[in-house]
């Protein structure tokens, strides 16, 4: 029991950190690491709520930019998408889903950070370095795609789905804030609300099927020092990372989450 205390804690450490500095992906790097050696029926649980910790921290640091009419607008698209997501897991192509998700978002994320590197080369200095490419992620702007409601309501929908098969609601948000060339407080401001409210929800839906056990409620308890430790710290680095340098955070997560998911 306190040996599967402290992987959770360290793992949700690590979670907390990626998660408060992009905004999203507490979920994804949490389980990359956990789901290696607990079964997964323990460890759904315990991410959700340390999500929800995480993601609520969050969403107070922020509260004074919450976009709340775009934020409603994607809450009520993906509320109607997670029965969908539940139909899919309960189905069986679940696992086929997940897959596209992931190869879209390695695709998208592998090949942005490839036209970084490739310009930084072609500029001729040797390897890249972490200074010259952010200034470069800088200068390679984002792809300048324009939010409607209808784009957003699409983005809303398929996370909700996304959220129903596995609670990954935050990762094509994630990669359609860097499509538009969101700011980085802008980005959080949308997403970390956004994915409090939908595991809220999926934490209702957990309690309802009997995944609260004993033990996972006092597994989630020993790791909120770690959630907190890891939250702070993100904030802090988060807080201070200038606008290239949180774009290419993004991109590593987004690269991360979609192998992740492949995997």
């Amino acid at each position: 029991m306190w040996a599967d205390a402290l992987l959770i804690s360290a793992g949700s450490l690590l979670a907390a950190f990626c998660a408060s500095i992009a905004g999203f992906a507490f979920v994804l790097v949490g389980a990359a690491i956990l789901l290696q050696f607990l079964a997964p029926a323990l460890v759904a649980p315990v991410l959700v709520m340390g999500s929800l910790i995480v993601q609520g921290i969050g969403t107070y640091a922020v509260r004074h930019h919450i976009p709340w009419p775009r934020l409603w607008l994607y809450v009520g698209t993906a509320t109607l998408g997670l029965p969908m997501g539940i139909a899919i897991l309960a189905l069986g192509p679940a696992r086929a889903v997940v897959a596209g998700v992931g190869l879209l978002l390695v695709l998208y994320a592998g090949y942005t950070l490839t036209r970084i590197a490739v310009l930084r080369l072609a500029l001729g200095t040797g390897a890249p370095t972490y200074p010259a490419l952010a200034r470069l992620a800088l200068r390679l702007r984002a792809p300048s795609a324009r939010a409607t409601p209808r784009s957003d309501a699409t983005i809303g929908f398929a996370s909700g789905i996304l959220g129903g098969i596995g609670g990954y609601v935050g990762a094509l948000v994630g990669m359609w804030a860097d499509m538009q060339g969101m700011p980085p407080q802008e980005t959080r401001a949308l997403m970390q609300p956004f994915i409090a409210i939908m595991q809220a929800l999926t934490i209702i839906g957990l309690a309802f099927t009997g995944f609260f056990t004993g033990e996972a409620m006092f597994l989630t308890a020993t790791a909120v020092p770690a959630l907190l430790l890891g939250t702070w710290a993100g904030l802090r680095v988060g807080k201070h990372l200038p606008a290239q340098g949180f774009r290419l955070v993004l991109l590593g997560l987004l690269l991360v989450s979609g192998l992740s998911l492949l995997v």
